[in-house]
């Protein structure tokens, strides 16, 4: 870690958020990446753990935990966003699962002037909506979801499951107003949006 702010314990765990950016390690190996006492890095990880910033796999290791990985998802997904939207014309997000919510860790508008428009940071709900179904799993042959006045009348959408490690960690939406989406989304931007999502996936593969 080359920044030092001289706040000690916000600087180790700094320093341990900068290795664990790189692999997932076990408490030894975290310890000896990260030189400090292993009493001392086991202390910092489970509060950071506590937090959602680190995470473990199912072998013990610790990882970045979701509220990085979110951050992280967000850099990497833009691009791919911002073509989707240009392409689609319509307004696009990207959602993570937390806990009983999904939250928008990415939105971009639609150039219309009748759009759809979700902040980021929103917590919408888990069961209803296409990329609550897309974050579950629900998803047709064709790899997407949609829905159609579910969350909010007047409004359609159309979503697929961005996939990290056999897992679905986030949704890729489009979304606008049945009068141009129609009501069925799917037919219109469904393999749009798979695309979108593989590539996102892509972009996450170490």
């Amino acid at each position: 870690m080359d920044i030092v702010s001289g706040i000690g314990v916000i600087d180790k765990a700094a320093a341990i958020l900068d290795v664990l950016e790189q692999e997932p390690l076990g408490l030894a190996d975290l310890g000896s990446a990260t030189g400090m006492p292993r009493a001392t890095v086991h202390r910092l990880a489970t509060a950071l753990e506590l937090h959602g910033f680190v995470a473990r796999d199912d072998q013990g290791r610790f990882g970045l935990g979701r509220r990085v990985a979110a951050r992280s998802l967000a850099d990497v997904a833009r691009p791919t966003l911002e073509r989707l939207r240009d392409e689609s014309g319509e307004s696009v997000q990207i959602y993570v699962p937390r806990g009983a919510v999904r939250v928008c860790v990415v939105s971009l508008e639609s150039p219309h002037s009748l759009r759809t428009m979700v902040a980021v940071g929103a917590a919408l709900p888990m069961d209803v909506g296409s990329a609550a179904k897309a974050l579950s799993g629900a998803t047709t042959r064709r790899g997407w979801t949609e829905s159609v006045e579910e969350r909010e009348r007047g409004v359609a959408s159309v979503s697929a499951p961005v996939v990290q490690g056999g897992e679905v960690v986030a949704a890729v939406s489009v979304s606008g107003p049945i009068e141009r989406t129609t009501r069925s989304p799917g037919r219109r931007y469904g393999a749009a949006v798979v695309a979108a999502a593989a590539e996102v996936s892509r972009s996450l593969q170490p």
